[in-house]
């Protein structure tokens, strides 16, 4: 695997473990006095996660 591609996938892997523990931990966020809903972190983790399964199988071809 390139380089690049092995610090994309490891990046979002981090990405979608911190959705993941946001969840777990119900972590509240909040910007500009704007709350973030928990739902959000659901299709982030997923996506994210998904990206990075993605990438890493079809750079093992």
């Amino acid at each position: 695997m390139k380089p690049a591609t092995t610090i994309t996938v490891i990046f979002l892997l981090i990405v979608s473990i911190a959705h993941l523990l946001r969840l777990v931990l119900q972590v509240k966020v909040t910007t500009n006095l704007f709350d973030v809903p928990m739902w959000m972190s659901v299709p982030a983790c997923i996506v994210t996660a998904g990206l990075a399964i993605w990438l890493w199988k079809e750079n093992k071809k």
